[in-house]
This record gives structure tokens, C-alpha cells and sequence, in this order.
């Protein structure tokens, strides 16, 4: 990662001089764009080595949302580039200027070998981690930049037409938040709480009714712990006559929401059923 972030660092740089050379406002949002790869590759490391730590007195979850919390970050930024080079490519378009193909096409060849390499290297770890992901998409969207770009150049070199420049602006924008506005709904749902995409509330509350003794729950909560684990928090009221056996029900409900759901993290308050909450609502307070 970090030979990553040098490369991404050094690739920004001659992006910027090939880009102000040349004339070229796509290969300057390439070289923008390259910079905020860097950028995200450096906050993903360090969100990583956060959510490593035990949890303590402070944060007794853990910091595992330090990553999500990353993933926001990254996430935002890459919304931000896109709605900016949108706005610069529409001005481009009322403000043409000269472009010089050739030299896009070189740089813009050299940057995508080095984005598809970034994008090699973080590959592996974006498979279970949004932190990751959301740095490896910087990288996988800057590869696609690169190809539009080397187009743009082409078309530019071959027929003079300084539109394309623009207009291949607009695509990458297009497409960059194309990708960042399909991540972000998840990580803004991990960090609301909400429930796991895969997993319905009422399918939960229903495999621990479903256990012998067990007569409802109410006051649930089922939310993302982080991006790989879930809690559930609930009353759970025992049946009339089945309390002697109380902890035993309990266990078998816990088995079966780790079975059914992979539930590991579950919380139970338990009531007998002569005494249960007046005026329960079934999911939240």
C-alpha cells in the first residue's frame, strides 16, 4: 500500500505538467483524480490499523467503524471530484482551447499501467473490507480514466476534434459517481444503524419465537456492528409456566439466531409473561 501511495504520488505530479503542457482538462481531472487515489489509500491504511484495537473504556464496541468511517470519507471525496470535473468540463465547452494529443496519449498510457497496478495490489483486501473497496474503486476508476483519456488523445491527435477532451470529462465525472453513489448507501447505513441488508427483522424475530417456551419479543433492535458483524437487542417474554427453564430457552434462542442468521452478538432481557412491557412496540422503543 504504501508503494501504492508513492506511485499514485509521482503519477499526480506528471499528470499535472503533461496536463497543463498538453492543454488537456481530462488528463488534469486524471491527475486530480490520482491524487485523491493517493489520498485514499493513505486514510485507508491508517482506518485500518484504528480498527485493529481492542476495545476499551472508551470505545467499548471496539473501533472497528474506524473503517467506515474512512470509507465515508473516500467515498465523499470521489463525489466531490465528480461534481467538479463536471463543472470544469461544461466551462471547457464555452472555453475550448488548443490540445496537444500526442502528449496526452503517452502520459495518460504510463498512468493507466500504473493505476491497473494500484488497483492489483488493493484487489485482495477490498474482498471484506468497504475501507478497502472504497480506495481500490479511486483506482479502478482512475484505470477507466486513463483509457478515456488515451481516446480523447487519439481523436484529438488524429482529427483535431478539442470537444472530445470535455466530453471525455463529463464521462469519467459520469462514472466516477457512478461508483462512489453505488458504495456509499451502505457505508451511510452502517453508520445510521440500520439493519443488515440481507437480513429482515421480522425473519429474526421469528426464528426465536419459533423456540419452545418462547411467547414474543418486542423492543428489538438489529443493526451493523461494522461491516461484517450484526447485534440484536430485544425483551423476550417466556411463556406462562415455562420460567424454571428460563436460561435454557435463552441458549436455545441464541443457537438458533447464530444457526439461522449468523447472529453472534444478541442481547436478551427476559420477562415472564404475567409481567410483560405494557404497550411493547415490536421493533424499536
Amino acid at each position: 500500500m504504501a508503494a501504492a501511495v508513492g506511485v499514485n504520488l509521482l503519477l499526480t505530479v506528471a499528470q499535472v505538467i503533461g496536463g497543463v503542457l498538453s492543454g488537456s482538462l481530462a488528463m488534469i481531472a486524471d491527475a486530480l483524480h490520482n491524487f485523491s487515489d493517493a489520498a485514499s489509500l493513505i486514510i485507508a491504511a491508517w482506518a485500518r490499523r484504528i480498527a485493529r484495537r481492542p476495545a476499551d473504556a472508551d470505545m467499548t464496541f471496539g473501533y472497528g467503524r474506524a473503517e467506515v468511517v474512512a470509507a465515508l470519507i473516500n467515498l465523499t471525496t470521489l463525489i466531490v471530484i465528480g461534481l467538479y470535473l463536471i463543472y470544469e468540463a461544461v466551462m471547457r465547452f464555452f472555453q475550448p482551447q488548443e490540445v496537444i494529443g500526442w502528449l496526452i496519449i503517452v502520459i495518460a498510457a504510463v498512468a493507466l499501467v500504473i493505476d491497473l497496478v494500484t488497483a492489483a495490489l488493493t484487489y485482495r483486501m477490498a474482498q471484506d473490507s468497504v475501507n478497502i473497496r472504497a480506495a481500490f474503486l479511486h483506482n479502478l476508476a482512475d484505470a477507466m480514466g486513463s483509457v478515456a483519456v488515451i481516446v480523447a488523445g487519439a481523436l484529438i491527435w488524429a482529427f483535431d476534434w478539442a470537444w472530445v477532451d470535455p466530453a471525455i470529462t463529463l464521462l469519467i465525472a459520469g462514472y466516477i459517481l457512478w461508483m462512489a453513489w453505488s458504495e456509499i448507501g451502505g457505508v451511510i447505513r452502517i453508520l445510521m444503524l440500520g439493519t443488515p441488508p440481507r437480513i429482515a427483522p421480522e425473519q429474526v424475530l421469528h426464528t426465536a419465537e419459533s423456540v419452545d417456551g418462547v411467547q414474543s419479543l418486542h423492543h428489538a433492535h438489529l443493526w451493523q456492528m461494522d461491516e461484517h458483524a450484526a447485534a440484536l437487542q430485544a425483551h423476550l417474554v417466556i411463556e406462562t409456566g415455562a420460567w424454571d427453564r428460563a436460561d435454557a430457552i435463552k441458549t436455545e434462542v441464541k443457537t438458533q439466531l447464530a444457526a439461522a442468521h449468523g447472529l453472534t452478538h444478541v442481547t436478551l432481557e427476559m420477562e415472564c409473561a404475567e409481567h410483560i412491557c405494557v404497550d411493547a412496540r415490536r421493533i424499536g422503543h
